[in-house]
């Protein structure tokens, strides 16, 4: 259970907050002037913590309980403005387009390949096979993840597929993770960028079914992620 302790507002009004701006593209002074109508006083520098306090949290309850993916992965980055300068986003999804995994880096190079690809592997098991796009970096990071299971005996190696159209699917679907983050007018901070992002990653699941809700809504299955 996500510990609330010590805020000054009821734990529903902030899911309700949180799950919004992650959810929706909204800047926080619009989600101030929303909960304002709905008889809640709330700051938007008070969004900003609950945002970046809580988001992460939820993720990583988001990451543990998502229904099982495909061995087939698509895997590329896009781009994220944070203090004025352009950070990269490295995110996976499964063949049917299920998001599997997703790393906020400043820079775009084999050790942050190599970060990605051992999280992303950490979460959600080996794959069969990856497609990427001519990135170097990424393609030197999966072939270091190869020679690593040929060292310790694994049975198998990775395939590493370099054909750009296969990764239409995932091209689409970062659409939805910018369409969200083009409010916010570029991050402020690193940590918070990461934090917030790693919300809009979990509406994402959800939206698309990732998370078992039993009939719940959207938010309901957020929520459920908080007990």
């Amino acid at each position: 259970m996500i510990d609330f302790k010590g805020v000054h507002y009821p734990k529903s009004v902030i899911l309700h907050a949180v799950f919004f701006y992650v959810r929706y593209a909204v800047s926080y002074r619009d989600l101030e002037e929303i909960l304002a109508e709905r008889g809640v006083s709330v700051d938007h520098a008070t969004l900003n913590r609950w945002v970046v306090k809580f988001a992460p949290l939820l993720a990583v309850r988001a990451q543990a309980r998502k229904r099982p993916t495909a061995k087939s992965w698509r895997m590329d980055e896009t781009y994220i403005k944070v203090k004025g300068r352009w950070t990269y986003l490295y995110r996976a999804v499964d063949r049917d387009g299920q998001t599997l995994d997703f790393l906020l880096s400043e820079r775009r190079n084999l050790a942050a390949a190599r970060r990605f690809f051992k999280r992303a592997i950490g979460s959600n098991g080996l794959p069969d096979r990856v497609v990427i796009d001519k990135s170097g970096a990424n393609l030197a990071g999966l072939q270091a993840v190869n020679v690593i299971l040929k060292f310790t005996g694994m049975g198998h190696t990775v395939e590493i597929r370099q054909v750009k159209y296969l990764n239409n699917i995932l091209e689409q679907d970062h659409r939805f993770i910018k369409r969200i983050t083009r409010p916010m007018m570029g991050f402020k901070a690193f940590h918070s960028a990461a934090a917030t992002i790693a919300g809009i990653e979990a509406a994402h699941m959800i939206r698309k079914g990732q998370i078992p809700a039993d009939g719940a809504s959207a938010f309901q299955t957020f929520t459920r992620l908080a007990a």
